[in-house]
């Protein structure tokens, strides 16, 4: 596994080509891609990627499967081309996440609707050889005050993975919902590097349990030290995860910092937890 950077995810706004080189020359061994960049220049983006000794990290599902039939169909329809971009690029990781909860539609038929969507996606992107992961959200928080509950653990995402049945499904495994939903090493022990696809770490806000955690108030790896972030890589690693872990801290904070200043501080923060975990 490797340390990524989702420029979006700390509100970094670079150039690509300058982002990259900055993310190198602080430590991370990976970035994230911009889907419209990469379709203007596939090939140029690789480039980038290979001069600056760079993985490539997830690429966010660009199909909205949450809403209603037409909205569906419209992304998808549009999904074959971006995989083929993915794959000139080499950045075969695709990662989603799935609302815990609906208004509309109780469990079971909110399952066969997600079963049937993700099918349809999942069947575009294994043509192209890419793999897709599907986050549970464990915050209870999030599921107060609706209607239905749906998917938040890590067994029930990997139900519907394996009912969706394409083989190349896994989770998008964040140690803040590993955390809320009550997760152990044990848990991690239960994955594989194929049941992983991608990797997002966060820390939790001071002074709250897992039950009570707010999915947007986050902080930096290591920052309040809720989170046992040390059993989480190293569980990750002693599964043989292979793939981008990447920090998303929800963090004003950064989005308030110039760009190069924002990208440095959270390269500090993944690496020193990196460094605690022994790997």
């Amino acid at each position: 596994m490797y340390p990524a950077l989702s420029p979006g995810m700390i509100g970094a706004e670079l150039p690509f080509e300058e982002c990259a080189r900055l993310a190198a020359e602080v430590g991370f061994k990976g970035i994230a891609v911009d889907l419209t960049a990469a379709a203007e220049d596939p090939d140029g983006v690789r480039r980038v990627l290979e001069v600056n000794k760079l993985a490539p990290a997830a690429w966010g599902l660009p199909v909205e499967f949450r809403r209603d039939d037409d909205t569906f169909r419209k992304g998808l329809s549009g999904l074959p081309e971006v995989a083929k971009t993915a794959k000139v690029i080499g950045a075969l990781r695709y990662a989603t996440w799935i609302l815990p909860f609906s208004d509309e539609r109780p469990f079971e038929e909110n399952f066969d609707v997600h079963k049937t969507r993700l099918r349809a996606c999942a069947e575009v992107l294994a043509e192209h050889d890419c793999r897709l992961g599907l986050e549970f959200v464990g915050t209870g928080t999030m599921r107060k005050g609706h209607a239905h509950e749906f998917i938040h653990t890590q067994d029930g995402m990997l139900e519907l993975c394996e009912a969706i049945g394409t083989g190349n499904l896994g989770l998008l495994f964040d140690s803040f919902h590993w955390y809320t939903s009550h997760g152990t090493r044990d848990d991690i022990h239960k994955l594989s590097d194929a049941l992983v696809v991608d990797v997002h770490i966060n820390d939790a806000a001071e002074g709250r349990g897992p039950n009570e955690q707010i999915d947007n108030e986050r902080r930096l790896p290591g920052e309040s030290g809720v989170i046992d972030l040390t059993t989480f890589l190293q569980g990750l690693q002693q599964i043989g995860y292979t793939g981008p872990v990447t920090p998303e801290p929800f963090s004003q904070r950064l989005r308030e910092m110039p760009p190069d200043e924002a990208v440095r501080t959270t390269a500090k923060a993944l690496l020193k937890v990196w460094e605690q975990a022994d790997l």
